[in-house]
Parts: C-alpha cells; sequence; structure tokens
C-alpha cells in the first residue's frame, strides 16, 4: 500500500497527527502493534483521562533542550484541544492546579480522536508487527529532486510512503503495550537518544531501612518535597516499599540517584512556635503531632528520630525544640531507587532534541523522518502536561508531513 505518511504508534500523539495529516487531504496509513486504540489514554487519570492542563508552560517540560518544546506548545495550546472537545460535545471538569479530566470515561477522548481518522480518511492497521524498515534518501536527478522514501514491511503487508512518523511513546507502563521499538527506529538511522529513565514514578527505600513504615501503607498528607532546585506541594503517599503520592511522582523526574530528598511535613504550621507555645504541656510528642499526621505515622516517626525521643513537650528544652521543628520542616531521606517503568507515568529522556525541528518534528539529517510524543526527550510534570505535549507535537508534525 503506497501512502503519503507511515504513523507507526496510535496512542495519543499518533491519533493527533494522524487526523491533522488526513485533515490536510494526505494519505495516511496508521500502524500498531497492540489490538486495542490508545490504553495509555483509557487508564489515565483513573480511567477519567487527564487530558491537559489549562497553565501549560514550557517551564512545566524536562529535557536537554529545554527551550525545544516551546515551538508546537505555543501552535497547538490546551484551548486548541478543548475547542475539538466541544466540537464533539465532551463534557469536562478542572481538578486542582489546572488539571481538565473527562467528566465521562476516558473512551470518550478514544472514540473522539477515532471519529476524526476516520473523517480524515485515515487507514489504521491494529495488531500490525513492524518487521523492518528500508529507506531510500532523497537524491537531486537532472535538479529535479525526488522525494526519499520508506518501506516498511509488517505482519499485514508492505507499506510505502514518502513520510514516516514514530509515535511509539517510552518504556513506561509495558502493560499498555509500551516497547523500546522507537528507539531502535533511531538507532537504526542514527539518530542520538539522551539517557532514558522512569519518570513520574514512587521512590523505594532499602526494606530494613524502611520496615518501620511498612505498616503505614496509606497514610497520607499535604507535604513540600525539594529535590534539587526543584520544589513541589501535593499529597505525600507511604507505600510499602517507599514514597508515593503526587508530589513524589512529580520529585520522581527530577531526582537524581544518590540524593537527598528534603520533605516540608507541616508546610503550613511554625513548628518553633506551636512547640514553644505548649512548652509546658504534658502530652506526649507524637499525641501533640496526631493534630496533623495518624498516630501510626507519628509514633513511627518519633520512634525512627531518636535524637529527642518521644517525651512530654515539657521535657524539652529550647535546642531540643528547635531541633524537633527542624526535622519536621525538613525531613531528610535518601531513597534507594525507583519502581521502574512498570509503575512510571513517563520516560524521561528519549529521541535527542538536537537532532529535530522544533517546528515540525523531522529529523534534521533524515527528511521524511518525524518523532512526537513520548519517544521525545521532553517530559511533562503531572497533571496533564504529557498529554498537552503529545497533541502539541503531534499536531506540529501532521502539519508538516
Amino acid at each position: 500500500m503506497k501512502s503519503d505518511v507511515i504513523i507507526i504508534g496510535s496512542g495519543a500523539a499518533g491519533l493527533m497527527c494522524a487526523l491533522q495529516a488526513g485533515a490536510r487531504g494526505r494519505s495516511v496509513v496508521l500502524l500498531d502493534h497492540a489490538k486495542k486504540l490508545a490504553e495509555k489514554i483509557r487508564i489515565s487519570g483513573g480511567g477519567h483521562c487527564n487530558f491537559t492542563n489549562i497553565n501549560t508552560k514550557p517551564e512545566n517540560y524536562i529535557s536537554s533542550n529545554p527551550h525545544f518544546c516551546r515551538s508546537a506548545l505555543a501552535r497547538y495550546t490546551p484551548n486548541d484541544f478543548i475547542e475539538l472537545l466541544q466540537k464533539h460535545s465532551i463534557s469536562f471538569h478542572e481538578k486542582t492546579l489546572g488539571q481538565l479530566f473527562c467528566d465521562d470515561e476516558s473512551e470518550v477522548i478514544i472514540a473522539m480522536l477515532r471519529a476524526e481518522c476516520d473523517a480524515a480518511g485515515v487507514k489504521r492497521f491494529m495488531s500490525c508487527d513492524v518487521q523492518e524498515i528500508k529507506h531510500t534518501p532523497y537524491t537531486a536527478d537532472t535538479g529535479i529532486g525526488k522525494k526519499a522514501k520508506f518501506y516498511v514491511s509488517t505482519s499485514r503487508g508492505e507499506f510505502e510512503a514518502v513520510s514516516l512518523v514514530i509515535a511509539t511513546g517510552g518504556l513506561s507502563i509495558p502493560k499498555t503495550g509500551a516497547t523500546p521499538y522507537g528507539y531502535h527506529v533511531a538507532e537504526q538511522f542514527g539518530v542520538p537518544i539522551t539517557k532514558l529513565r522512569a519518570g513520574l514514578v514512587p521512590l523505594t527505600f532499602p526494606p530494613d531501612e524502611w520496615k518501620p513504615y511498612a505498616d503505614l501503607t496509606g497514610v497520607s498528607f499535604p507535604a513540600i518535597v525539594t529535590t534539587g532546585k526543584h520544589a513541589f506541594r501535593e499529597d505525600i503517599l507511604v507505600t510499602h516499599r517507599g514514597l508515593s503520592g503526587p508530589v513524589i511522582l512529580q520529585a520522581s523526574s527530577y531526582w537524581q540517584h544518590g540524593e537527598v530528598l528534603h520533605i516540608n511535613l507541616l508546610p503550613d504550621q511554625d513548628m518553633l512556635a506551636m512547640l514553644d507555645e505548649h512548652k509546658n504541656s504534658k502530652k506526649q510528642l507524637a499525641n501533640f503531632l496526631t493534630q496533623w499526621f495518624p498516630k501510626s505515622f507519628s509514633d513511627v516517626w518519633c520512634e525512627k528520630n531518636k535524637s529527642f525521643e518521644n517525651k512530654p513537650l515539657n521535657q524539652y528544652n529550647d535546642k531540643q525544640r528547635k531541633a524537633i521543628a527542624l526535622s519536621l520542616h525538613d525531613w531528610q531521606v535518601t531513597p534507594s531507587g525507583t519502581m521502574g517503568y512498570a509503575k512510571a507515568e513517563v520516560t524521561c529522556g528519549g529521541i535527542d532534541t538536537q537532532a529535530l525541528s522544533s517546528k515540525t518534528m523531522e529529523c534534521n539529517d533524515v527528511p521524511g523522518l518525524y518523532f512526537i510524543g513520548e519517544v521525545v526527550d521532553v517530559t511533562g510534570q503531572l497533571g496533564g502536561y504529557n498529554f498537552q505535549w503529545a497533541w502539541a507535537s503531534g499536531f506540529a508534525a501532521g502539519q508538516a508531513v
């Protein structure tokens, strides 16, 4: 089958690219090894798809080239995607921090994208395993340029196009069908890849060290977590292997192995003032802290901080009260690692953006080859930013192929 464009990967970015290219009159073939369309959309946001964030800006993204995302994000904004939803009468609501979710289940987003692709004449081939990609480079022939050609051999036949778009995602959540295929294509064409690691992922601690906290699984409270120069404020969640919750997922994308996390357990309190105010109280420290934490956490936290023990407040001197307040506002812990790609929401790193056009997503050295979405070294923070990058990068390539 001959077409103008072949897109490998039918997730958020691939579908957006397909419908945009098709709407421009391009003949588009969409290939995916999965049986179901856009499985990551289906499971996102607790099944209600956190499809964008109204506060999206370049600063919400991590990349070795932080300015790369600016062009695409400027040309396809959250409002542009909202207009698409309104066209299909899809209702949504805002949760905290600008996050937008569907009122109905995520399937309505998938159905919308499928309908747009169908209307644009996009041909989809699911359960289609790509076996080989061949390439005839651009050549000059008596002054008339011959376009490059890409030949894709699959379990569903042979495909040929002048543009090839790789939208295969990263390594995160393998159960949704994630594979390293996009990186293999980059290697085939000599396109550089930055270091890959799990992002938006729970952090783990050595089992012996974490054992006292392991029984507190499910305990949650607001906190500020700082790693390096980045600080985030949301809920923290204790798990049997370490820490999770929105604030930890945010910090995890910036955290480097061996770094200490600084956690402000009581961001809304001046604990030194509170302790001074109650310095004559006979209440035990752990019991005093239960106005902010579950007693189980207060007991374990006091037990682990043996430097000031768990005593009545009136038995601490000025120096000890300062030490307690400091420990609560700057609880320092060093994770041993992460829960890996199986529990990660995104993959940090990817196709080196220095090798791509920020306007079109096309490879500088391989005309006709494009990379979009999560496979690229652009990673959003938690809260709808990664879907907005998928829409924006898919739009950019869809307008260019």
